[in-house]
C-alpha cells in the first residue's frame, strides 16, 4: 500500500494538461498586454490633451482680457491696434506655423505695474500697451539648445513708458523696440506648443441703399488674419484714429465703410501641438499631405470668442 501511494503522488502533468495550461496562460498574458497598452495610450492621450489644454486656456485667457480691455480713440491720427501676419519667426526646420500674428494694441490691462496697482509702484495712467508674438525657439535659452518649441510671448508695456513713448504715434510696431523691456525676454513667456493662432475681427459695418427712400442696414463681417487675403481674410488689421484699415478685397463691402465700421468681438483660435509631436518635429521631415495627418493626429484645436466694449 506504501509503494501504491508513493507511485501516484510521483504521477506528473501529462502533456496534454501541460498544453493546455499554457494555452490559458498565453491567453490570460495577451489580454492583460492588450489592456494594459490600451490603458497606457489612453493615459497619454488624456495627458497630452490635457497639457494642451492647459497652454490653450494659459494663452487664450490672457488674450482675452487685454482684448476686453481695449483702448481706442476715434477723431487723430494715432494708430491704437495693429495684427499683422508673420510667420517668419514661427518654423522649425520640418514645418512652418501655417498661421501666426504680430499683434500690437492699447489696453487698461489689470496687471500693469505688476499688479501693484494703487500701490507704490503705481506711477500713474490706465493706458497700457501689450504685444504678442509666436516664435519657434527655446522658453529660457535664447540660443539654439534643442529644447525648441512655439512659444508664445506677451510684452507688457507700463503706463509711463506707453504715454512717454508710443501713445499718439502713427505708426506702434516701429516704436515698440524703443521700449525698455523686449517681446522675446524669458519673462514675457506665456506658454509653448502653440504652433498656430488665428484672430478673426468682427466688424459691424452700415451700409446705405441706392433705393429710394435709402435704407440703412447694418452688417457682419468676419475678417480672418491669414496669409493671404482671398475671401474674407486679410493680411494685416489697424484700428486709428480715422477708423478701420485692412488689406481686405472684395465681397460686398467697400473699404470706404469698412474704414467706417465698429468691432463688435474678436474670435481667437489655436492650435496646441502634444509634447510628442514637438518631439517629432526636431526627428521629422514632413511633405505634402504629411503635415496635414501628423496635425491631425498630434494637435489640439481650442476658440474663444471675446466681446468688445463699443469702440
Amino acid at each position: 500500500m506504501n509503494t501504491q501511494r508513493t507511485s501516484a503522488t510521483k504521477r506528473g502533468f501529462t502533456l496534454m494538461e501541460l498544453m493546455v495550461a499554457m494555452a490559458v496562460t498565453t491567453i490570460i498574458v495577451t489580454v492583460l498586454v492588450s489592456i494594459t497598452s490600451i490603458a497606457l495610450d489612453t493615459w497619454n492621450r488624456s495627458r497630452s490633451e490635457l497639457r494642451a489644454s492647459r497652454q490653450a486656456k494659459s494663452m487664450i485667457d490672457v488674450m482675452a482680457r487685454d482684448f476686453e480691455a481695449l483702448v481706442t480713440r476715434r477723431g487723430n491720427t494715432n494708430e491704437w491696434l495693429s495684427a499683422v501676419t508673420d510667420t517668419s519667426e514661427a518654423k522649425s526646420t520640418s514645418m512652418e506655423s501655417t498661421n501666426a500674428s504680430k499683434l500690437i494694441f492699447f489696453t487698461a490691462a489689470t496687471d500693469r505695474y505688476n499688479g501693484e496697482i494703487g500701490k507704490t509702484a503705481d506711477l500713474g495712467g490706465d493706458v497700457s500697451c501689450v504685444a504678442y508674438g509666436l516664435k519657434y525657439k527655446d522658453p529660457i535659452d535664447s540660443g539654439s539648445s534643442g529644447f525648441e518649441t512655439f512659444v508664445l510671448n506677451r510684452l507688457l508695456v507700463n503706463p509711463d513708458e506707453t504715454f512717454n513713448k508710443l501713445l499718439g504715434k502713427t505708426n506702434v510696431v516701429d516704436e515698440l523696440p524703443k521700449c525698455t523691456v523686449k517681446l522675446d525676454e524669458p519673462t514675457n513667456f506665456v506658454c509653448e506648443n502653440i504652433y498656430q493662432f488665428t484672430i478673426t475681427f468682427h466688424v459691424q459695418v452700415s451700409q446705405t441703399s441706392t433705393s429710394t427712400p435709402p435704407v440703412t442696414t447694418l452688417v457682419n463681417v468676419p475678417l480672418k488674419l491669414g496669409k493671404t487675403n482671398a475671401g474674407q481674410t486679410t493680411n494685416s488689421f489697424k484700428i486709428k484714429g480715422t477708423g478701420i484699415e485692412s488689406g481686405y478685397a472684395g465681397g460686398t463691402v467697400s473699404p470706404d465703410e469698412l474704414k467706417g465700421g465698429r468691432i463688435t468681438a474678436m474670435e481667437i483660435s489655436a492650435t496646441v501641438i502634444s509634447d510628442f509631436g514637438v518631439d517629432q518635429l526636431k526627428r521629422r521631415k514632413f511633405s505634402g499631405s504629411q503635415q496635414a495627418e501628423f496635425l491631425a493626429k498630434n494637435s489640439y484645436q481650442y476658440t474663444k470668442l471675446v466681446q468688445i466694449p463699443t469702440m
